[in-house]
């Protein structure tokens, strides 16, 4: 089980809100239809080995690379609409504003870190 901040900082006893229960995890580092793909050009290469073993490793190899582009890419538009929030603002930007963007980096680099 996870650790859950959330919980953790209410009242003894005190549930929590039904929206709080569900809330979805941090959003994917690719879109779903493009780990589709590349999951099932995996999946196409496992099943294929045995028949034709250079040519399934060969699939393989392109879609871990079709993945590492990917996430490359995704990565940096990410961190392009983050800096762009923060950068050229106003000296006088609300920090809540600038500690959600830390928060965003944050949670990012620590995804990338337990991958």
């Amino acid at each position: 089980m996870m650790y859950d901040q959330t919980r953790a900082q209410q009242p003894a006893g005190q549930a929590l809100r039904p929206t709080e229960r569900h809330r979805q995890g941090p959003e994917p580092l690719l879109p779903s239809d493009g780990q589709d793909k590349i999951l099932q050009r995996l999946r196409h290469a496992l099943n294929t080995f045995a028949d034709t073993p250079h040519e399934a490793l060969e699939e393989a190899e392109s879609a871990y690379d079709e993945a590492t582009a990917q996430l490359a890419n995704a990565l940096a538009e990410r961190r392009r609409v983050l800096r762009a929030g923060w950068q050229d603002q106003n000296p006088d930007t609300e920090s809540d504003e600038l500690r959600h963007a830390l928060r965003e980096y944050r949670e990012i680099t620590q995804r990338l870190l337990h991958l």
